[in-house]
């Protein structure tokens, strides 16, 4: 047929999904598209929208927000949209597709990219009410629908939707369990080892996992609805929702019933160029099986297959598509998970490289060849490395350093950059190499992620390649001499102490406005929103819990409280100075008798009460605050405590009172939030009995006055403290240390300690005693009332809280179900105490908001 005099062929894209939108996008650059009309038959309501996040629609994104088809793209490129409408079938021989509404749509070409659906184990009961499948936006509003009357939940599946659904599920206030039919969860993409550490680290988060078990029926009760879930092993499990994600099957109906072939195990077989048997029909995605045998259900083979199709179309095949990385880093129940590569170590005479630490949750295996070549890998509780070890991988290329530096803790940062090929792929999702990058900043002037991403899309698929491509993008502008910003994440340029200057010095105060007015797109992200709210808190602006601030929060920070690893929340009230009278002592046991918590002295000279849930929290406060006590802010990013020793006042030893200038202290800096936890400590002699050269600033008592150490910390890389100043008079070292901590938090980068941040800091100690003691900056003034600010704004969070409704409300296990403990939240008893159930030891809740006071600590129930 012709249009405006020119021949016009007719492209149908069945599906417009992610893959279906890429296919446009590929399809719509190629000069030959000009001579076509597109029209898109689509089953779902919207338009294309990013089904990898689909997860954020549980924490407050919209549907918008994921959108995929930019604003503008179908008119400009004259394509037709038609929503709500799917194809029913096809007519090969007419070339025409009939939709759902008796439509018929002529084809020259068409091309299918009807993605999969959920597979559902084929057992009795899968329809009843309170079944769910985790595929769809509608899927999601299902679930979070169901979830709002449930208070148990079970998830079929234990790989990335799977998990993921059981995080939406628990962050919801469901006791949730997941059960994955093979021996380890995400049996796919990690090995043993990796399996075993991702399911500790799920299970201390309350999560109940099931593995070696399938679904065997779903239960219902007398009214049809569900009521648990039979395994396969004879079990049951109570549960008022069940959520299908045992994986996918290709959707390729259409093709079987027009008579196309479909692989053994399901797919549309396709060539290396995307063409079916028919060379009119060609298909890509999911339901596409590649030449290689394989159905890909990862988004990043999709994008190659629709920009193989794209190609052939336009007659420009190239090379075809022959197979793809399936690597993969994401974040489930807040665990890194990250594997690349060959991670089961199939090739011949590879090798394994371990390092794992079940205490802390870190199992990371690089696979080495034969020849020294990386291979493969599997990251567990700490993926740094995976943006350069992935393509590294893929390129085949033989690592730089010895790969057992690689595995151990810190040991990536440790070993310097990792040399790769320019033709080395860092972003899998569309194929984009480091050349390319590196040209994009030569050639095309981009001098930013953001810019990069506009050149070549790298960054823009799945996410996680972007530090890499920071790496790269800063390698490339320092070559050429130009000057390089580190901004804090994508959505802002500035640097966290440039985000620190901006709110203080123009009083925004919320995470919208200074990202409407500073940063760029999206809503932030998991680095700069908890960065924002720490500037936020420590400039005074409001209760952390209120408006927008509290949506910001992490959740410790969300519920006042140290999460524990079942679930349950630690409690630490403030004892300044670790000075405390006998009936605080009293009050603080009696709480946790009769709340039947376990209780330990902790190494700042606190008394920490474990074992509390949700619900508990406000009770347990109500009477801590009550007898006195306030939060020792053991939750947050601020000052924890200032040590001290008896000083002079009972020491034979002592020569300055060092309890009394301990309480003064942390009493003077409680509340005040930081980039990096703070912990401080007082000696009354050079003794050092309080360990005050392990702090991030600690003072030592002399004859003649205090000397102030900074910069020091314990830990994994302990670091002793430096001496800034010497036989101070108790007001200048006070104004010493007031100028020293708002100087570190105004410059420092986040999540930074004191100790790295004064490695980092130019002119190091020298710098900072100038500043600090001698004013060279000329900010000693700011820098007081900055302090003094914080001093006369302070206010107790928990005090707070227990007298505002609209914060108590967010203390509940289930928000539809108030005072309703979490039953997966267990414990058993251990030396007069309670503690954790471990993985499958039986546990018991502790079933009632307060246990019988003088109850017998062993007894876990009234």
């Amino acid at each position: 047929m012709t249009e405006d005099g020119r021949d016009v062929r007719d492209l149908v894209l069945v599906g417009h999904g992610m893959v279906g939108q890429r296919f446009l996008e590929a399809w719509s650059a190629q000069p030959a598209a000009r001579g076509w009309r597109v029209t898109v038959l689509a089953e779902e309501p919207r338009p294309a929208y990013d089904r990898v996040h689909l997860g954020a629609l549980f924490t407050g994104s919209t549907p918008e927000d994921l959108g995929l088809c930019p604003p503008g793209f179908l008119a400009e490129h004259g394509i037709d949209l038609r929503l709500g409408d799917p194809v029913t079938a096809i007519d090969r021989a007419a070339h025409l597709v009939r939709t759902r509404s008796g439509a018929e749509v002529r084809y020259d070409v068409l091309v299918l990219a009807t993605g999969s659906v959920p597979f559902v184990p084929p057992v009795p009961g899968t329809d009843a009410p309170g079944c769910h499948v985790y595929r769809t936006v509608e899927d999601v509003d299902a679930i979070r629908a169901g979830a709002a009357v449930a208070r148990t939940g079970v998830v079929v599946g234990g790989g990335l939707l799977g998990l993921e659904a059981a995080g939406a599920l628990r962050a919801g206030g469901l006791a949730t369990h997941v059960v994955e039919f093979a021996p380890r969860l995400m049996a796919v993409q990690v090995d043993d080892g990796g399996g075993a550490a991702l399911r500790r680290r799920i299970e201390e988060l309350g999560v109940t996992v099931h593995t070696g078990v399938g679904a065997g029926g779903v239960l219902t009760g007398p009214d049809g609805r569900v009521r648990g879930l039979a395994l396969s092993d004879g079990r049951e499990l109570p549960a008022d929702l069940v959520v299908f994600s045992a994986g996918v099957r290709a959707r390729d109906g259409l093709a079987r019933d027009c008579g196309l072939p479909v692989g053994p195990r399901g797919g549309i077989v396709v060539d290396a160029h995307c063409r079916t048997e028919d060379p009119a029909v060609l298909a890509v995605g999911e339901c596409a099986q590649a030449v290689d045998g394989r159905v890909y259900g990862l988004v990043a083979p999709g994008y190659q297959m629709a920009e193989t199709a794209a190609r052939t179309i336009a007659d420009r095949a190239g090379a075809g598509f022959t197979g793809a990385d399936t690597s993969t880093e994401l974040k489930l129940l807040g665990v890194d998970v990250a594997s690349f590569g060959d991670p089961h170590g199939s090739a011949e005479g590879a090798l394994d490289v371990l390092y794992s630490d079940s205490r802390s949750g870190v199992y990371r295996k690089l696979v080495i060849g034969a020849d020294g070549a990386l291979l493969g890998g599997v990251l567990v509780g700490d993926t740094e490395g995976y943006g350069a070890l992935r393509p590294l991988a893929a390129a085949g290329g033989p690592l730089t350093v010895a790969p057992e530096q690689l595995v151990l803790p810190a040991g990536f940062a440790a070993a310097g950059p990792v040399a790769l090929p320019d033709t080395a792929v860092l972003c899998s999702c569309h194929n984009v190499t480091q050349g390319a990058v590196r040209a994009a900043v030569r050639e095309q002037g981009a001098d930013s992620v953001a810019a990069v991403k506009k050149c070549t899309r790298a960054g823009t698929g799945c996410g996680s390649c972007l530090k890499q491509l920071g790496t790269v993008v800063t390698e490339e502008l320092a070559a050429a001499g130009v000057a390089t910003v580190q901004g804090l994440c994508e959505h802002f340029a500035h640097s966290r102490a440039e985000l620190y200057e901006i709110v203080r010095v123009t009083g925004v105060s919320g995470f919208s406005a200074l990202l409407a007015g500073y940063g760029t797109g999206g809503e932030g992200c998991e680095i700069c929103k908890p960065t924002v709210a720490s500037i936020l808190a420590s400039l005074g602006n409001g209760h952390i819990l209120d408006g927008e601030q509290g949506a910001l929060q992490d959740s410790n920070d969300h519920f006042l409280a140290n999460l524990q690893r079942n679930g349950s929340y630690s409690v630490v009230p403030r004892v300044p100075g670790g000075e405390i009278t006998p009936e605080g002592l009293i009050a603080i046991g009696e709480v946790a008798r009769d709340h039947g918590l376990y209780t330990k002295i902790t190494g700042g000279q606190r008394i920490d009460l474990f074992g509390a849930t949700v619900d508990q929290l406000p009770l347990i406060w109500r009477r801590l605050v009550d007898a006195g006590f306030e939060s020792g802010h053991a939750y947050g990013k601020s000052l924890r405590t200032v040590k001290s020793c008896v000083g002079e006042t009972w020491c034979r030893f002592g020569v300055q009172d060092s309890t009394t200038l301990a309480i003064e202290l942390e009493l003077r800096y409680r509340g005040l939030r930081s980039p990096h936890k703070l912990k401080a400590a007082v000696s009354g002699c050079a003794r050092e009995c309080a360990e005050a050269r392990s702090k991030d600033f600690g003072i030592i008592a002399t004859s003649a006055g205090w000397n102030l150490y900074v910069g020091g910390n314990g830990g994994m890389t302990p670091r002793h403290a430096d001496l800034l100043a010497a036989d101070l008079d108790r007001d200048t070292l006070i104004r010493t240390v007031d100028r020293y901590l708002m100087f570190y938090i105004r410059t420092a980068d986040r999540l930074e300690r004191t100790s790295v941040w004064l490695e980092r800091l130019e002119g190091g100690l020298d710098h900072l005693r100038a500043v600090v003691l001698d004013d060279s900056l000329g900010i000693a003034a700011e820098l007081d009332e900055l302090m003094d600010r914080h001093i006369g704004s302070y206010r107790d969070e928990w005090a707070e809280t227990l007298a505002d409704p609209d914060r108590m409300r967010r203390f509940a296990s289930f928000v539809n179900a108030p005072g309703t403990p979490d039953p997966a939240v267990t414990f058993v008893p251990e030396r007069g105490q309670i503690r954790p159930a471990r993985p499958g030891e039986a546990g018991r809740p502790l079933n009632a908001p307060v246990l019988i006071a003088g109850a017998r600590p062993e007894v876990l129930t009234p």
